[in-house]
């Protein structure tokens, strides 16, 4: 069965989904294929704090209704060093900015409805997916559905599928670069139905690790503490994680966490990855097939929505005004935007970690960070602006 379409796009998550439906509004055909299922897709816990420029983009996509309905706009949050708190008014520092608290989970969800809403074409569960002849002037993809061989021949192919996806593989050996920085540790994180204990995220630095308190909506929590990388999560129960939670909270806030049942336990390690360039020929990398950030920074779903808007704007530059400029500057204009996420992320997670080799040097210098940012204004406000997203 072979088929034509514009735009090929491998990975279903929220970034080939979120420049399908845009693609789908300027009037770009495009086909969506996943090796996975919709199920298995929703079923993934990720990342829920959205820079504005995310949420403007589900809103160019016209599907940011229940976004705005339902988010949880954050002004700001709290930094902790050894149970000092200091609030970063994200709202005041950057001239009105805040970000938004939506799971990626309904972010998927709503883009997926649209789809459906829209009957345009999306192929889960499909087997041995495989990008041809992207150097040329006629790629097409190849897989297998339910026993049937499919072929679809397009213009271009967009891999949104991941770093483990196939496109990152097919262009590995295809003059590649991967910059990579592997940390010490990794996030214990516990999702549980219960009321988050502070309406602002918390992130703490303590003499036991790091600590994170996030949440999902005013009745579902994400909480993180910092663990060894050589630990089982099959090592913790969820009693054993609330107490060494509070341990790390400032009194205050310990005495106020509820807990509950676990709803999901994970250990994620944490690294740096940046691949370059992101564009092969007619294949262009997005999202986590390109890079990856250490979740300090609530960088990774935000960088793949810029990647988004970047490849989005360079197809519809070619469609409508048969440019081929935006394509061109493709990769050197994500890459900009992406090394400064991954320099904030690197930075908030030195600053928040405790690493197996500190020295009291190093712990000094935290200190000192810590300081600069409560005595700073300027040091607080590159913080904020960062957090917030720069600017596509």
């Amino acid at each position: 069965m072979t088929i034509r379409t514009q735009v090929a796009i491998i990975g279903s998550g929220p970034a080939g989904l979120l420049l399908g439906q845009l693609l789908f509004k300027a009037g770009i055909d495009n086909i969506v294929v996943d090796r996975v299922s919709k199920e298995h897709i929703l079923g993934r816990i990720r990342a829920g704090v959205l820079e504005e420029g995310t949420a403007g983009l589900m809103d160019q996509a016209g599907v940011g209704a229940r976004l705005q309905l339902e988010n949880l706009p954050h002004d700001g949050f709290d930094l902790v060093f050894d149970n000092e708190v200091h609030r970063i008014d994200l709202f005041n520092l950057t001239g009105g900015k805040r970000v938004h608290v939506y799971g990626q989970t309904e972010m998927t969800q709503d883009l997926m409805d649209a789809r459906e809403a829209e009957n345009l074409t999306t192929f889960y569960d499909a087997q041995n997916v495989f990008p041809h002849d992207i150097d040329g002037e006629s790629p097409y993809l190849t897989f297998e559905k339910d026993g049937t061989s499919h072929r679809i021949d397009c213009d271009f192919i967009a891999g949104c599928d991941g770093f483990h996806g196939i496109c990152r593989k097919v262009v590995a050996d295809n003059g590649m670069q991967t910059f990579e920085k592997v940390y010490p540790f990794g996030w214990l994180g516990l999702l549980s139905d219960v009321p988050p204990v502070h309406e602002e995220l918390i992130y703490v630095n303590h003499s036991l690790g790091f600590a994170l308190c996030s949440q999902r909506s005013k009745t579902r929590s994400r909480y993180y503490v910092q663990c060894a990388v050589s630990e089982n999560v099959e090592d913790w129960t969820a009693d054993m994680f609330w107490d060494e939670l509070r341990r790390r909270l400032p009194d205050e806030a310990a005495q106020k966490v509820i807990t509950g049942p676990a709803l999901e336990m994970s250990i994620a390690p944490l690294c740096s990855v940046v691949s370059e360039p992101m564009r092969f020929g007619r294949l262009f990398l997005a999202g986590d097939a390109a890079h990856i950030v250490p979740p300090t920074g609530a960088k990774g779903l935000n960088l793949a929505a810029s990647d988004v808007h970047y490849l989005f704007e360079a197809f519809r530059e070619h469609y409508a005004d048969n440019s081929t400029a935006g394509i061109d500057d493709y990769s050197r204009r994500a890459l900009l935007r992406v090394w400064n996420a991954e320099r904030f992320s690197w930075w908030m997670t030195s600053v928040m970690h405790r690493f197996p080799d500190m020295s009291t040097f190093d712990r000094r210098i935290q200190r000192s960070e810590f300081y600069q940012l409560t005595h700073s204004q300027a040091a607080s406000t590159a913080l904020a602006e960062n957090y917030v997203g720069l600017p596509y």
